[in-house]
């Protein structure tokens, strides 16, 4: 017994099946696409977490008075 019941043969013929329908070049490509996907949105998500922690520019502008008016 496997993983929910499925042994390792039928993995493997699935996986065999996988690779005859859609060949090893598509599903190499879309491993890559699926990995840089996931790489975006991690770095987006630690760039979103970054901007949080700091202030804005803007918010800096706004509780700062502008010294050229003087």
């Amino acid at each position: 017994m496997g993983i929910g019941g499925i042994s390792v043969w039928q993995l493997l013929i699935i996986l065999a099946i996988v690779v005859m329908l859609f060949g090893t070049k598509r599903l190499r490509t879309l491993g890559s696409d699926l990995g840089s996907a996931v790489k975006g949105f991690r770095k987006s998500m630690t760039d979103d977490n970054e901007e949080g922690d700091k202030p804005t520019a803007e918010a800096d502008a706004a509780e700062t008075p502008d010294k050229k008016e003087k």
